[in-house]
């Protein structure tokens, strides 16, 4: 089964011609056609797999570049690119166009036969224009709505996003304004404590100083009185020794009996 083929149209404005031509070409892996008008006439060329794998051959190139190379210049108008579409001679016209390749410049051409049913093909060129056209109103079409739909969803969050932000900032001031206060409620007991605390140790200091020079004064009198105590003491323990040793009476020598 043959792929589905690709379509283009491109309106060519050709150098010295007042009046631009419409190229609608339809694009097969290994061929392709061409429905040529200028709106009076029209022409045609149906380039077959032969005639397009002797002309790759020619350049040197795989069908398929040269097929993706022929749509790319046909399919839209590439600056640089100089196009033709001369009288070949009994009614047919060639169709060429230049481009560059490692800095020559080439030029490829093809001769486009006269339609047998100018009218015929024009209508097909027309037509496609017209369903592209349609396509292509529908697709702004939707892409329309569906700006519009991401246009409203972005509202909807851009509003709820500034929402979530007021209530953010109310709340961090709500809880800034009671963080606030439990700290100055702390600082005030802090400062309560402190001024408590040196009230304490400066009332208790005098105290204090008064007892331990009252122990001081009562244990230097204690030692006094002890050692007086204690003087008192061996003098009268000397006075009696020296009493007790002056007072002993002398008694007689006992003689033991003779036997």
């Amino acid at each position: 089964m043959e792929p589905t083929p690709r379509h283009s149209c491109l309106k060519l404005q050709i150098p010295n011609q007042s009046e631009p031509i419409f190229i609608k070409a339809t694009w097969f892996p290994s061929h392709f056609h061409l429905s040529i008008t200028d709106g009076l006439h029209a022409w045609l060329c149906n380039a077959s797999e032969d005639e397009v794998r002797e002309r790759a051959a020619q350049w040197d190139q795989p069908v398929s570049d040269y097929i993706a190379l022929a749509e790319r210049f046909l399919g839209f108008q590439q600056p640089g690119s100089v196009y033709g579409f001369s009288d070949a001679g009994d009614g047919h016209r060639r169709l060429s166009w230049t481009f560059e390749k490692e800095g020559t410049k080439l030029e490829w051409r093809w001769k486009c036969g006269l339609s047998p049913d100018s009218r015929s093909t024009t209508a097909g060129v027309l037509d496609f224009l017209m369903n592209a056209n349609i396509r292509l109103s529908e697709e702004v079409v939707i892409k329309t709505q569906s700006f519009e739909r991401l246009k409203v969803e972005a509202e909807k969050c851009l509003a709820q996003s500034e929402k979530f932000n007021n209530e953010k900032a109310e709340f961090e001031s709500a809880i800034y304004a009671k963080f606030l206060g439990v700290l100055n409620s702390k600082k005030a007991k802090l400062r309560e404590l402190r001024d408590q605390i040196s009230k304490e140790e400066t009332t208790g200091k005098l105290p204090q100083e008064e007892d331990e020079s009252t122990d001081k004064t009562l244990s230097f009198d204690d030692e006094s009185d002890n050692e007086a105590i204690e003087e008192e003491s061996s003098k009268n323990l000397t006075g009696t020794s020296k009493h007790v040793s002056t007072s002993r009476p002398r008694g007689r020598k006992r003689v033991a009996p003779s036997c």
